[in-house]
């Protein structure tokens, strides 16, 4: 296989943009990097489909690795033959690649091993002769099989023996194996049947059907989860007359003769015994694996989507983890995350020093010019949300809240990173703090916690642990690597997502800053243990050095383009002061004007290179998160027994899944938009119109008090 020929077809991609774009990944380039500063090498290819392609990559390398093991291993015993070659030449997953070795694998101990053991393919051989007649009787040949030494009494046994032999080399089958999996598959329905009497969240799978083909990944991963907890049992139901007609046709070439009735009957056997249970573990297995890439996709693009919230820049925060028994813990940061002051309130059950309680708030707003006041979504929060509510209409300043979701701050409360940033703090003091800075920063706060402990997945627990590692990962360095990070300010946690920068490199740097004071340059860098040429070149753009005396240090401009950057200025009788002011605007007007082509190879660069430079120039250090519809701050709170059917609200979609989007519309639970009540065009995915962060507007459609639910709709509603 030409793999990367194989690429270029798959991704509709030019053969140089993949040519080019694996030789940067040989290369030791991250994905980051090659999305960002080698645009011109792979014709602007996006980090999504950059690490689609990698993956990809991957994949093929491995299966023709396989391929080679495979070929080398039948060659060991002597039986590789063109045929064999060209079928694995052929083979396009791994699937196909093990069944064409399975009839020449080490099998452990079967029927079939041990009647060759008694000597009985001899017997099996005569059979699947299918000759039009025999000298005599075929029970008479199989009496000359008969050694009571080797264990064969009679011919029955002997015949039971062949039958077995002959049935694991129709099992054997590579060819059979494929037909077999694609009419398993098409035809295939899966059945559930009630395993434990009670009632349970997967009632409506006690007694469910559902065509293969059509299931929704949503479901296979419900039904897997229901069936490991034991609820109920599954099965797979396929059109079991139709495969054993084909195995007949294609096996037995006489029906006339004599053989073919044992040959029937080690068809039956084979497809019943070895063929059906392993192609249902394989449908099953595939089943899975389409399903938890399709849910590790929805997860990539809502934590995508979570961690590239805007910020609440400039602004001090009141973080409000809620709880009962042992009282709500505040803590107030500053504009820069930097902590101000902790407490403890008690204005829940069962104490309920309310008037107490809110005079420590005020006096804390008062004290430090609280603007916000971020509250987490767990235990207490919506009787806490009522007693701020309350309280800010006692408050002189203007100040709002906001519901934060509070997924993974106990996770990181009790982390060795929480401890080491707040070894005096007790948990519940960590997640009022880190509550807080969510509000004002998401990214930077949500990269301290493991990504499946975010909350905006579906069955993350259920998938494949380290390919959704790998996943999310890839999300989050692509997340911090397009905002990038103040070399100055960010925590070891942060950096390390940085391109080239792993957790060594990443506490070296924060390290180096607290004995040697800011970094005054990107330069600097350099000096940093663990910090080579090739780290620093993934590295430098991304980081930002805000006060250095060389402007270009505090943009996404590479240090590799500075030269071009200057050049571009000088030319147009611009210099560095000029940078992020109105002058630069008539950079895009020349340009506009004289085109870019020559412009380009007097600087030597490409035009995506350049476009990235002037609006680098135009707004030096912007953050692409300003551009995006800022957090819902509240002043007064709802209860579900307010919300009636008709009323339009506006709210933030918290979670994507594969059935409809969770949206905060400013009451404890979130409402359900399923995807029919979307929109009014046909969509397959909610994603297609739907992200993590959007504000919307939607429509009270039901309100169930007893069960807690609220059915939204964004249908027919007139702005």
């Amino acid at each position: 296989m030409d793999i990367l020929k194989t690429l270029a077809e798959e991704f509709s991609l030019r053969q140089s943009q993949v040519d080019n774009t694996v030789k940067l990944i040989d290369d030791g380039n991250t994905i980051p990097f090659i999305a960002r500063y080698r645009k011109e090498m792979t014709g602007s290819l996006d980090d999504a489909v950059l690490r689609d392609l990698f993956d990809r990559l991957n994949y093929l390398r491995n299966l023709e690795k396989r391929k080679e093991e495979v070929s080398s291993l039948i060659e060991e015993q002597g039986k590789l033959t063109d045929e064999i070659k060209t079928a694995l030449s052929n083979a396009k997953i791994l699937t196909e690649v093990e069944d064409i070795y399975r009839p020449y694998k080490q099998h452990r101990k079967t029927r079939a091993s041990v009647a060759r053991e008694k000597g009985l393919e001899g017997l099996s051989q005569l059979i699947m002769e299918q000759r039009k007649s025999y000298d005599r009787p075929i029970e008479s040949c199989a009496e000359d099989y008969i050694n009571e030494e080797k264990g064969v009494a009679s011919v029955e046994e002997a015949l039971s023996g062949a039958r077995d032999i002959i049935a694991e080399d129709i099992s054997d089958s590579a060819d059979f194996r494929k037909v077999i999996r694609g009419l398993s598959f098409r035809s295939g329905v899966i059945n559930t049947k009630q395993a434990k009497d009670e009632d349970s969240v997967y009632s409506q799978y006690y007694d469910f059907k559902g065509a293969v083909p059509k299931m929704p990944g949503h479901r296979v991963l419900a039904l897997n989860r229901a069936e490991k907890e034991g609820y109920i049992k599954v099965a797979l139901d396929v059109n079991k007359d139709e495969i054993l007609a084909y195995l007949r046709k294609n096996v037995i070439k006489d029906a006339s003769s004599p053989a073919a009735s044992y040959i029937s009957e080690a068809v039956d056997d084979s497809y019943e015994r070895l063929i059906a249970p392993s192609i249902e573990r394989e449908i099953r297995s595939t089943m899975f694996d389409e399903a938890s890439e399709g849910a590790i996709k929805v997860f990539e693009d809502n934590l995508g989507n979570l961690l590239m919230t805007p910020t609440l820049k400039g602004k001090t925060v009141m973080g409000y983890d809620p709880g009962y028994r042992t009282g709500c813990k505040l803590a107030v940061v500053d504009k820069t995350g930097k902590v101000l002051d902790t407490a403890v309130i008690y204005p829940t059950k069962p104490q309920e020093r309310i008037a107490e309680s809110a005079a420590k708030v005020k006096a804390l707003i008062n004290k430090y010019g609280v603007d916000a006041i971020a509250i987490g979504n767990g235990t207490a929060s919506k009787e806490s949300e009522i007693f701020i509510a309350n309280t800010l209409k006692e408050v002189d300043r203007d100040v709002k809240y906001a519901m934060v979701n509070e997924a993974g701050a106990s996770v990181y409360s009790a982390s060795k990173l929480g401890t080491e940033e707040f070894p005096d703090f007790d948990v519940t003091q960590r997640s009022a703090v880190s509550i807080a800075r969510r509000l004002q920063d998401p990214l930077a706060e949500l990269v301290k916690i493991d990504p499946k402990s975010i909350g905006v997945g579906q069955y993350q627990h259920d998938m494949k642990q380290a390919r959704l590692d790998e996943a999310l990962t890839g999300v989050v360095e692509d997340c911090v690597n397009k905002v990038g990070v103040d070399v100055n300010t960010a925590s070891w946690s942060l950096l390390s997502y940085i391109s080239g920068i792993n957790a060594t490199a990443a506490k070296n740097i924060v390290k180096y800053r607290e004995e040697n004071g800011e970094f005054k340059n990107r330069k600097q860098l350099l000096k940093v243990p663990k910090i080579g040429a090739k780290a620093f070149e993934q590295a430098a753009g991304f980081l930002r050095v805000s006060g250095s005396d060389e402007i270009l240090d505090n943009t996404g401009v590479h240090p590799e383009s500075y030269a071009a950057a200057k050049t571009l200025l000088k030319k147009y009788k611009l210099d560095e002061s000029d940078v992020g002011t109105p002058k630069i605007n008539i950079l895009r007007a020349k340009l506009k004007l004289e085109g870019t082509k020559k412009l380009c190879e007097e600087l030597g660069i490409g035009e995506p290179t350049l476009n990235d430079i002037i609006g680098e120039l135009e707004k030096p250090g912007r953050d692409v998160r300003d551009d995006l519809p800022k957090p819902v701050l509240r002043t007064d709170v709802m209860d579900m027994n307010d919300l009636k059917p008709g009323m339009i609200m506006t709210g933030t979609v918290r979670n994507v899944i594969d059935f409809g989007a969770f949206v905060d519309i400013g009451v404890h639970q979130d409402g359900l938009v399923h995807i029919s009540e979307i929109s009014d065009r046909f969509i397959k995915h909610p994603s297609e119109v739907l992200s993590v962060g959007d504000v919307v507007k939607v429509m009270i459609k039901d309100v169930d008090l007893n069960k807690k639910r609220i059915s939204l709709t964004m249908k027919g509603i007139k702005e």
